[in-house]
C-alpha cells in the first residue's frame, strides 16, 4: 500500500459500520490470512450497497437470504447506506486498506481502485457463460485493458426532462426534440421562453440543474459529452479538458444563468431539491433527469388525486418528458452512459483464491436475472444482461408507461459514449484526481460567479501541466 494509505489507516481504523446480514448470521471475522470463515465455517463475501431502486434495500435481504441458501459454504453479508454515505465509508474502508470484497460503485471509478491496487481482475474466476450474459459495449465499462474488475447493474442514460404542459405553454415541440435533438441555440431560447415572472420575483425557471453534494459535477460531466470532450483522453491518450475550445463550453454553461433562465444558487441545490422544485412547478427542464423520474412523477400525481398527505407538499400534476441534453457548436450527439454496478475489491490482507471465486459468484449473482430485471424495471430501464431480460419478460408490465419515453430512452442508449478501456488506470485515476481537486470546486466558483471560464480553464491547463507533463494534453 502507498504511504498516504498507511497514514490514513491511523486516522480512520476507529471508524466502522453496521452490517445487515441476509441470513443466519456469522460475523464475518477475518482470518490471518485474509478474509476468513465466520463461527459457522462459512466464507463471508462482505457488500457495501446504496439504494440502487426506490425498493433495492429492502429486497436485497430476501436476495442475500435466497443466496445463502443456494450457496451452504458462502454467506453474503450486506451494509446498506445512502448514495452519499457509500461514497464516504467506502473511501474510510480503501483508506484503512480493508474494503468491501463487492461495492456498487459508477464504472468511472475502476481505475481510481485499479491504480491503488485495490480492484480484483474477475474474469479469471466467472464461467464463459457467465462473462456472454452481460451485452459487450456495457461490460466494457467495468473493463481495463484485458481485465474485469466487476459486473454492469445496468445503464442509464442521464439526461434532462421537463414538464409537458410548461413545455407546450412555451411553444416547444418535445416530440420533434425527443426524436431529432437541439442544439445549444435552441435551447437557450426554449429556456427563455419557460420563465414565468410574477410579482416581481421568478416563479418558474426555464431549467435547473443539482449541483450540490454528489450531484456537484453531474452538470458539467453530462453536458460536456456534446460539445467535443466524448472522454477525458482521446485516441492518444492525450488529457482534452485543456482544449482552448473548454472555456467556450464553460462560457455557454455560465449563459444560462446569466439570462435568468437558471437559478444564481445552482451550486446550493441538492438531488432532492432539483425534484423538489420540478414537482412544485419552479422548472420547466431539470437536470440530470433519468428514467425512473416518469415513475416518480406519476406515483406523486396519483397521491395528489387521491388527496394522499404523502404527496410532496406544495406540488402540481406533472407529465414529465425525457429529452436529450443540447449540442454545443463543436460538438457532435452523444448520450451520457451511467454504467454503476458491482466492483470486486480486496485490501491489504490479500484473500485465497477460492474466496475470491466466491466473490465473483456472488457479484453475478447481484448483477444477473431476477435482481437486474425487478431493479431496471423499477428504474425504467431494460436490463443489460440476457439472463436479466429473460426475467424481464416474465415480470407484470408497467402500467400507463409513456412509450414516447421509452423510445426516447432507447434511441439515446445507442448513442452512449463507447467505453475506454485502453485508458491506463493509472492516468484514468490522475484524470479522476483532477476533476475532484480542480474541476469540480472550480466549477463551483463558476456558478456562483466566483470564477470566469477562463481562470477555470487555466487552472485545469496547470493541472494537467503537473500531473500529465508537457506532451500529456491536448494544447489546441
Amino acid at each position: 500500500m502507498k504511504a498516504k494509505k498507511m497514514m490514513a489507516l491511523l486516522l480512520t481504523a476507529a471508524m466502522g459500520m453496521s452490517a445487515l446480514t441476509g441470513c443466519g448470521g456469522g460475523n464475518g471475522k477475518e482470518s490471518e490470512e485474509g478474509k476468513g470463515a465466520d463461527k459457522k465455517g462459512k466464507d463471508v463475501v462482505t457488500a457495501l450497497l446504496p439504494p440502487v431502486s426506490a425498493t433495492y434495500q429492502d429486497k436485497i435481504t430476501e436476495y442475500v437470504k435466497a443466496f445463502n441458501e443456494e450457496h451452504p459454504d458462502v454467506e453474503i453479508e450486506v451494509t446498506t447506506a445512502s448514495w452519499e454515505d457509500t461514497t464516504q465509508k467506502l473511501d474510510v474502508q480503501v483508506n484503512a486498506g480493508s474494503p468491501p470484497d463487492i461495492a456498487f460503485i459508477g464504472s468511472d471509478g475502476v481505475t481510481k481502485y485499479l491504480d491503488m491496487g485495490m480492484a480484483v481482475d474477475i474474469s479469471q474466476y466467472l464461467s464463459e457463460e457467465q462473462m456472454k450474459d452481460f451485452d459487450e459495449n456495457v461490460l466494457g465499462y467495468f473493463k481495463n485493458g484485458d481485465g474485469l474488475y466487476g459486473l454492469p447493474a445496468y445503464c442509464e442514460v442521464q439526461c434532462i426532462g421537463g414538464n409537458r404542459e410548461f413545455l407546450e405553454k412555451a411553444g416547444i415541440d418535445w416530440k420533434s426534440v425527443q426524436q431529432n435533438g437541439w442544439t445549444y441555440d435552441e435551447f437557450r431560447e426554449a429556456i427563455k421562453k419557460g420563465v414565468v415572472e410574477e410579482n416581481g420575483a421568478t416563479k418558474t425557471y426555464g431549467f435547473l440543474f443539482a449541483c450540490s453534494g454528489v450531484t456537484a459535477k453531474d452538470y458539467f460531466s453530462i453536458f460536456v459529452k456534446n460539445a467535443g470532450f466524448p472522454s477525458p483522453f482521446n485516441e492518444d491518450l492525450k488529457y482534452t479538458y485543456t482544449d482552448p475550445k473548454m472555456v467556450d463550453f464553460l462560457e455557454d454553461l455560465r449563459a444560462m444563468i446569466d439570462d435568468g433562465s437558471m437559478p444564481k444558487e445552482l451550486g446550493a441545490i441538492d438531488a432532492g431539491k432539483r425534484w423538489n422544485m420540478m414537482l412544485t412547478g419552479q422548472t420547466m427542464i431539470t437536470g440530470k433527469g433519468l428514467s425512473s423520474f416518469e415513475r416518480s412523477a406519476a406515483n406523486n400525481n396519483e397521491m395528489l388525486k387521491n388527496g394522499d398527505a404523502d404527496a410532496v407538499e406544495g406540488s402540481i400534476p406533472v407529465d414529465y418528458i425525457v429529452l436529450p441534453v443540447p449540442v454545443f457548436e463543436g460538438g457532435t450527439q452523444n448520450a451520457y452512459g451511467a454504467v454503476d454496478g458491482y466492483i470486486c475489491l480486496t485490501g491489504e490482507k490479500k484473500p485465497d483464491e477460492e474466496h475470491l471465486k466466491n466473490v465473483a459468484e456472488a457479484a453475478y449473482y447481484l448483477a444477473s436475472a431476477e435482481r437486474a430485471a425487478e431493479t431496471c424495471q423499477e428504474l425504467y430501464l431494460k436490463p443489460i444482461c440476457e439472463s436479466g431480460r429473460t426475467a424481464y419478460e416474465a415480470l407484470p408490465p408497467i402500467e400507463n408507461k409513456n412509450e414516447d419515453n421509452t423510445k426516447t430512452v432507447e434511441s439515446l442508449t445507442k448513442q452512449i459514449v463507447p467505453a475506454r478501456p485502453d485508458i491506463p488506470a493509472e492516468l484514468g485515476a490522475k484524470a479522476i484526481k483532477i476533476e475532484d481537486e480542480v474541476i469540480v470546486p472550480k466549477f463551483q466558483g463558476l456558478l456562483a460567479g466566483e470564477v470566469t471560464p477562463e481562470e477555470m480553464h487555466q487552472a485545469i491547463v496547470d493541472a494537467a501541466k503537473e500531473v500529465f507533463g508537457e506532451d500529456g494534453y491536448v494544447a489546441e
